[in-house]
């Protein structure tokens, strides 16, 4: 799809971003896009070897500056040597993009401690981790955007997704939490994301086909039966609104869950 950011080629001018995930989906369409506007970047994901290539496509679309720092968001302790290094080494960060890879389908009577505490490592502990990690520069800098890329599960749960839908819905009271108490001059928000065309809904479509003998097709027809846009959303309709949040148009807003979704939610 083509780079369908509503934002100036130099919206980002000056302004360091970490988008973790980056190496694929969401992330990667978003670090291309803070790209196109200018943002240094900070790549962060477990592949070096993706965000390595990943890197050179960031340098093409218009990024002077792009680091490659590869951590498993599951190590608390990676993240807590190298996330300090490096924000001292290249300066502080003025935007931060939490997402991280979701956690297998399943029925939730069958998820054990182990199923809930991986993907909190993943998502809530690394996010609150790096959140204290970059916030002393932020205040620094009187600027800060942070964005947590989670699901519209927080609103509506989705069957079958029962450990995912748990871990999103304490990612996004995490989330209101901080923003009372962040300080006035750093954000934080939430995007939802719908059915989104990744290589993670594939293989989610893979999964529940398989535990209800059907082919994957059938699944993705069910799914989409529900999106008044009848189709899937692509990664780089959501990088936009990401964009967007993190612009100084969107300084205003503060503390939201925005779906971006083609109205597959029918709550308000």
């Amino acid at each position: 799809m083509e780079n369908i950011s509503p934002l100036a080629e130099d919206a980002f001018d000056g302004r360091h971003a970490i988008v973790c995930g980056a190496s694929a989906g969401i992330g990667r369409s978003t670090a291309l896009t803070l790209a196109a506007a200018g943002a240094e970047l900070t790549l962060i994901s477990r592949s070096a070897d993706k965000l390595t290539a990943l890197a050179n496509e960031c340098h093409n679309a218009g990024s002077p500056t792009v680091h490659v720092l590869p951590i498993d968001l599951e190590d608390g302790r990676a993240i807590d040597a190298l996330i300090p290094a490096h924000l001292k080494e290249f300066g502080p960060a003025h935007i931060l993009i939490n997402n991280a890879a979701g956690p297998p389908s399943g029925p939730l009577l069958d998820a054990t401690d182990d199923d809930f505490l991986k993907p909190l490592k993943r998502h809530l502990f690394a996010a609150q981790r790096m959140v204290r990690h970059c916030l002393p520069g932020m205040e620094k800098l009187q600027h800060g955007r942070i964005v947590n890329i989670i699901s519209t599960s927080v609103r509506e749960p989705i069957a079958n997704l029962g450990v995912s839908n748990t871990v999103r819905g304490a990612m996004a009271g995490w989330s209101k939490t901080l923003a009372t108490e962040l300080p006035p001059c750093v954000s934080i928000n939430n995007i939802l994301p719908g059915f989104t065309n990744t290589g993670r809904l594939e293989s989610l479509a893979e999964q529940i086909s398989e535990t209800r003998g059907v082919t994957p097709d059938d699944v993705r027809s069910t799914w989409l039966a529900g999106v008044p846009a009848e189709r899937l959303i692509e990664p780089e309709e959501t990088a936009a609104a990401i964009a967007f949040l993190c612009s100084d148009a969107g300084g205003a807003i503060r503390g939201v869950s925005l779906a971006v979704d083609g109205g597959r939610m029918r709550s308000i």
